[in-house]
């Protein structure tokens, strides 16, 4: 298989297992862009696109409530009035500040040295509140209050910093404020469609030239390939993880950020 192939389909399993669990999938395809050893700026485009078929497993898993939220609107439904609320909520402060810093973020995305300390600093805050933190009864999303669902949106702002993870920063809000695990997993998946779908369309919109001309070596071949391995993967990670932490909690994913982040650190230090 030709090795540009073989790239794209590495690059849509770490996209697609990454995306949803703690562990930081931007922070991920900086450092296997270390690894692996290929040009980012080729593959920039790509990591882009490959981001929305991973959003489309969330909306694919959960399209009978998508559905129902889209009827209950229509017909002025409390319930569905306040889910929609709650997520678009949360999802403001992300996007203001994320046009506001966009340089500084795209600064940091170019060290990996962050990402390394970014996911060892976040594996000691997932310990630290999954001991201290008290966990609440399971409750809908359209349940939650106002100001604790834009307090979760401000969380997920430390998600700019690559290495932090924009699923690790929701739940873990979630939970530090209260709520049930499964709650605060499913309120991420939720806020990840408005929230990745923006960025993603952004990204798009600015590297349109890109797309319209495809210049170089990687194409829509690679675009394809990286996008289906994406969506299943992501389908698969969306229903284990939900089921896994809902009995097990983060602890694991905290240890695996500390040793991939202490990892990275060493390994970079080297090159």
């Amino acid at each position: 298989m030709d090795s540009l192939n073989i790239t794209a389909i590495l690059l849509g399993i770490v996209e697609g297992l990454t995306e949803f669990l703690p562990v930081s999938s931007t922070g991920h395809l900086v450092l296997a862009t270390e690894l692996f050893g290929y040009n980012p700026k080729a593959w920039e485009v790509f990591n882009v696109v490959i981001q929305l078929p991973a959003i489309l497993a969330v909306v694919v898993l959960y399209r009978n409530t998508f559905t129902q939220v889209a009827i209950g609107v229509l017909r002025k439904d409390r319930e569905s009035l306040h889910f929609v609320r709650n997520v678009l909520a949360a999802f403001i402060p992300s996007a203001v500040l994320g046009v506001l810093l966009k340089k500084k973020i795209d600064a940091m995305l170019e060290t990996p040295v962050i990402v390394a300390v970014a996911l060892i600093v976040g594996g000691f805050a997932i310990i630290a509140i999954e001991k201290f933190a008290r966990e609440g009864k399971f409750e809908p999303v359209s349940a939650l209050s106002l100001r604790k669902s834009f307090t979760i949106g401000l969380m997920q702002c430390l998600a700019m910093i690559p290495g932090v993870s924009r699923s690790g920063a929701t739940i873990m809000g979630s939970l530090a404020m209260g709520e049930n695990r499964r709650t605060a997993a499913e309120f991420s998946f939720f806020l990840a469609v408005p929230t990745m779908f923006g960025a993603t369309a952004k990204q798009l919109w600015d590297n349109r030239h890109e797309l319209t001309a495809q210049a170089g070596p990687v194409g829509w071949t690679q675009i394809a390939i990286g996008s289906v391995v994406s969506f299943v993967v992501a389908l698969v990670v969306i229903r284990l993880f939900l089921d896994y932490v809902t009995k097990r909690g983060f602890i694991p994913f905290a240890v695996y950020r500390i040793i991939a982040g202490g990892l990275a650190l060493v390994w970079l230090m080297k090159i």
